[in-house]
């Protein structure tokens, strides 16, 4: 790598560290991590087959589940294989080009399940405020256009993010700290003026999570004033039960999410290997999770599997 000249405008290569000061324990690490990834694959992969096949599973709800179920393989595959190249054979080296196909695959789709979170909490809210006219509202054509929606939001908000990372001239400096190429560790690495990176990149996050868990908290306060007009506590506790496998998912998502971003940019006083530990589940404990909740709280799902 030639490493003369202060700047050039795209590096050959970088270098993922892993989990920095924890170098000589992610061998050990990789093994629990690559349990979940298969746990993940298994377990999407299997409510992809059986909703496909089983017509009676062509409902919206389930028809969510499966772009959740696509989501979580396309953002645990985008970084579990690699990571476990870094931890089990210290295969370090990423490519420029391979880094930001990374960076936006895990961006993109992490604002595309973000997106799906919030499309599942406006349809708990329609089946339980509307249930008369849940069909006539989401019928599959706009199941289909909502999922198109959200796919198309999460690829038109993070391609500019790459392109904005291409233009940005880079340092001598080209080790990542980190398992995985994330938009706020490349940019650390790069010189000049990079606000218009950082302002964008705050921007989509901003947006993401300011429309999605705003209609997802207003669904179910909805939902929540609904269920306590319901004259008996059977009734309440059916209702709630429905959102239940939905509410645990996204807390599954969202917790570590915030964490995540607050970190990188409030959080400096929280040591690196908790943050990039942190960083790592998030990508795959949600994956591994949502398949398992909905497959046991869900009884239609928990027979067709059986």
């Amino acid at each position: 790598m030639a490493l003369n000249s202060t700047a050039f405008s795209q590096p050959p290569s970088f270098l993922l560290t892993g989990i920095p000061g924890l170098e000589k324990e992610q061998f050990w690490i990789a093994f629990p991590f690559c349990i979940m990834y298969a746990i993940a694959v298994l377990g999407n992969i299997t409510l992809l087959l059986l909703i496909k096949a089983d017509t009676s599973l062509h409902q919206p709800m389930y028809l969510f589940l499966a772009m959740l179920a696509f989501t979580d393989l396309v953002l645990s595959t985008a970084t579990l294989p690699k990571m476990l190249g870094i931890f089990w054979l210290c295969s370090r080296e990423i490519g420029f080009l391979s880094c930001l196909a990374q960076l936006f695959f895990i961006h993109a789709f992490s604002t595309v399940e973000s997106g799906v979170l919030m499309a599942m909490a406006l349809d708990r809210y329609i089946a339980i405020c509307y249930p008369l006219r849940y069909f006539s509202i989401f019928s599959v054509s706009v199941v289909v256009a909502l999922g198109s929606l959200v796919l198309v939001r999460g690829v038109f908000l993070v391609v500019p993010v790459c392109l904005l990372l291409h233009r940005v001239p880079f340092c001598h400096h080209h080790v990542i700290s980190h398992s995985y190429c994330e938009h706020m560790a490349v940019l650390k690495l790069a010189c000049g003026d990079t606000r218009v990176n950082a302002i964008y990149g705050l921007f989509v996050a901003f947006i993401v999570a300011a429309s999605d868990v705003t209609l997802i908290c207003v669904s179910y306060t909805m939902i929540l004033r609904v269920v306590m007009r319901l004259p008996s506590t059977e009734a309440q506790l059916k209702a709630l039960n429905t959102c239940a496998s939905h509410v645990c998912v996204i807390l599954a998502f969202y917790v570590p999410a915030f964490f995540t971003f607050l970190t990188h940019r409030i959080g400096h006083s929280i040591p690196v290997h908790i943050h990039i530990m942190v960083a790592n589940l998030y990508l795959l404990v949600p994956p591994m999770l949502n398949p398992i909740i909905y497959g046991v709280r869900t009884k239609k799902l928990r027979d067709k599997v059986v």
